[in-house]
């Protein structure tokens, strides 16, 4: 592997990890499919598990030979490493590298829903949850308890999100997931009954039998401040609440969804 000193922040190569925004790694890479930042050895190497495709690293000068050296031989020859002193890194990242390390990868290319739901016994529908901690926290509990497969409306944040990916310690990579630009109604045609997660009058429990029952469901959590749209919740199979106590009504919604799994799993 090429490891390359830098001395300044205008080196070519290191700017996609200080001066691009998320939404310039998305879209504005190389005409490809665009990039994303992951951070740490543990969860570089879950991407690597998963078949993502590395195409630099950012890393401070001791961690070359050191907590990053398996990374380093695990990304190939062809793959630069970029290396200086802490401050210089941290002046270019704007904070103190987790571990000593970041890695650039390749986005790839997303699967039709059919595709990904192919096989699913469980699916996570995630309809407009836009905080990326709480999308990590979705895709962690969801690979932690046994859900299948992850949609994600256009209208969500983007799992590949650098905090996103941190908060979930990689599960974004070890399950298959797309986004979802059909209906909810859609879904029907790929054997999965919906459970929309709101509170209606005709809502049922959680622990219900009907739905315990069912062999395929996608289970679908809503925006942090607003829930579900009215028209998704009326396309739903089923509209179904987790009973609470003591006059709560909700919960957040990665919390729920970490109760629904759980349960419908």
């Amino acid at each position: 592997m090429p490891v390359i000193e830098i001395t300044s922040l205008s080196h070519p190569g290191v700017e996609v990890f200080g001066n691009l925004t998320e939404k310039q790694l998305r879209h504005s890479y190389e005409g490809d499919n665009g990039i994303f930042i992951v951070e740490s050895p543990k969860v570089i190497s879950r991407a690597l598990d998963a078949g993502y495709k590395p195409l630099s690293l950012l890393c401070e000068r001791k961690h070359v030979d050191g907590d990053a050296a398996e990374i380093i031989s695990r990304c190939g020859t062809d793959v630069p490493v970029y290396t200086g002193d802490r401050q210089l890194l941290a002046s270019l990242t704007g904070y103190v590298l987790t571990r000593g390390v970041l890695c650039a990868m390749h986005r790839p290319c997303f699967k039709s829903v059919e595709e990904v739901c192919r096989e699913a016994r469980r699916v996570v529908v995630i309809d407009g949850v836009v905080d990326a901690v709480n999308v990590g926290s979705i895709f962690r509990s969801a690979a932690a308890l046994g859900i299948d497969a992850a949609l994600l409306t256009r209208t969500s944040c983007d799992p590949l999100n650098r905090r996103a990916v941190r908060v979930s310690m990689g599960s974004v990579f070890a399950i298959p997931w797309t986004w979802m630009d059909c209906s909810l109604s859609d879904l029907s045609k790929t054997g999965l009954r919906t459970v929309a997660m709101a509170l209606t009058d005709r809502s049922v429990s959680i622990d219900n039998p009907q739905l315990m029952a069912e062999p395929r469901l996608a289970i679908v959590m809503g925006n942090e401040g607003d829930g579900l749209p009215q028209s998704t919740i009326d396309e739903a199979d089923y509209v179904v609440r987790i009973p609470m106590s003591h006059g709560v009504d909700s919960l957040n919604v990665a919390t729920a969804a970490a109760v629904a799994f759980w349960q419908l799993t």
